[in-house]
């Protein structure tokens, strides 16, 4: 999966790039990916994952909680200070349980995850507007899930944390056009911790027992045409094709990266 030509359709060098969540699988590559062509980095993600993942000395690592309106606001703060303003926003956060109906869903659960999927977006795209609204305006690009709209059994907080994530973002491209574009990244399974609990809760060396187990792995492994799940550069390439001009009449969109398991 190496090798791949990401500057093509890419952001011209000196984009000012934001990823929150910038530690896990997909946003580390993405960091890689968008360093090499050239682009300004700046990271935010939990003091656990920045201990865990050391991003590249030339990018800022600023620590935060996105579940709290505090934490995101000071850390926005730092931004500012860096660089007055914003290009592109990326938001990546995200975490799933395994299974569950609904009943047996504690509200706590309930909670924690709608605050780290859906409302940190929230949190995060008030404080990302205003630094998209001097020259040449702003991008933002959110990942939902093919769950959002192919709901399986026992994923009901997840599938509507990212429903809301699909619907938030267009919400937030039909008030911000012509200046600032929202689109979103819909992955089906993708080759990361996520898999295994999240980035900056287990590890990337764990093993994929509980996705097997609990989401049927193998099972789903044969509902994918191109015979596999995404790796983390399956992404990156779409989420960097939206945040350059090549995609400059798109805006409030949703694309699929799933291996044509889901054709919506």
């Amino acid at each position: 999966m190496n090798n791949i030509d990401f500057g093509r359709l890419a952001p011209k060098a000196g984009t000012r790039m934001l990823v929150v969540g910038g530690c896990g699988g997909i946003g580390r590559q993405l960091v890689l990916a968008a360093l090499d062509l050239g682009l300004e980095l700046a990271v935010l993600d939990t003091s656990l994952a920045l201990k865990q993942y050391l991003v590249p000395s030339n990018v800022k690592a600023v620590s935060v909680d996105i579940t709290d309106n505090v934490s995101v606001e000071a850390a926005f703060a730092e931004i500012k200070q860096l660089w007055g303003g914003l290009d592109v926003l990326v938001h990546l956060p995200g975490y799933t349980m395994p299974p569950t109906p609904v009943e047996d869903i504690e509200p706590a659960q309930w909670e924690d995850l709608v605050s780290v999927n859906l409302s940190s977006l929230y949190r995060v795209a008030r404080r990302a507007l205003p630094l998209m609204r001097g020259p040449g305006g702003g991008n933002i690009i959110t990942i939902a899930s093919g769950l959002a709209v192919h709901v399986e059994k026992g994923v009901s907080a997840y599938a509507a944390s990212k429903a809301g994530v699909i619907a938030f973002t267009k919400a937030l491209a039909r008030e911000n056009a012509p200046m600032i574009r929202a689109n979103v990244v819909a992955p089906g399974a993708v080759d990361t911790a996520f898999l295994r609990g999240g980035t900056g809760r287990v590890s990337d060396n764990a093993d994929k027992n509980w996705f097997d187990a609990s989401f049927g792995g193998p099972d789903i492994l044969k509902t994918i045409p191109m015979g596999r799940i995404a790796v983390p550069d399956d992404v990156v390439g779409p989420i960097l094709f939206l945040a350059g001009d090549a995609s400059r009449f798109m805006t409030g969109q949703v694309l699929y990266v799933n291996g044509g398991r889901l054709t919506p």
